[in-house]
């Protein structure tokens, strides 16, 4: 019982996370995440979550499956976005257009102008996304 509570309290938590990335999420003079709209990749990303969740409660234990993939998919893929750079380093163009793309956001760790450093919202969003998946497989 407890374990479900907390399955959802994740999944929704990373839902409404992720929501950013489609609508502006900005407090005050800080913005947490620049929204990209209904017509990008993170909303199709945003619909094909939502779906693996319904999947996830009405078609058991398939969509269990299906969350998971589409879970491993995504992390996979915002770890050749993010992190790829961070860990291996980036060249001096895609170093300069992620810093441009993300100068306004949400920091823990200061921009670097020799290695890509994620901004708090991507930081975040990828603990939610490997807790929900690994959540998925308990």
């Amino acid at each position: 019982m407890i374990l479900s509570v907390v399955k959802i309290v994740f999944q929704i938590a990373l839902w409404i996370w992720f929501l950013g990335c489609t609508t502006t999420y900005r407090f005050g003079k800080y913005t947490l995440v620049e929204g990209m709209g209904i017509k990008s990749a993170e909303y199709v990303t945003l619909c094909l979550y939502s779906v693996a969740l319904i999947t996830y409660y009405f078609v058991r234990p398939f969509g269990k499956w299906i969350l998971f993939f589409i879970l491993l998919l995504w992390l996979i893929v915002q770890f050749f976005c993010h992190w790829y750079y961070t860990i291996f380093g980036a060249s001096e163009q895609k170093l300069k257009g992620y810093n441009e793309c993300f100068n306004n956001t949400v920091r823990i760790f200061p921009m670097s102008e020799t290695r890509l450093v994620p901004d708090l919202y991507h930081i975040v969003q990828h603990l939610l996304m490997l807790v929900n998946i690994v959540l998925c497989l308990v």
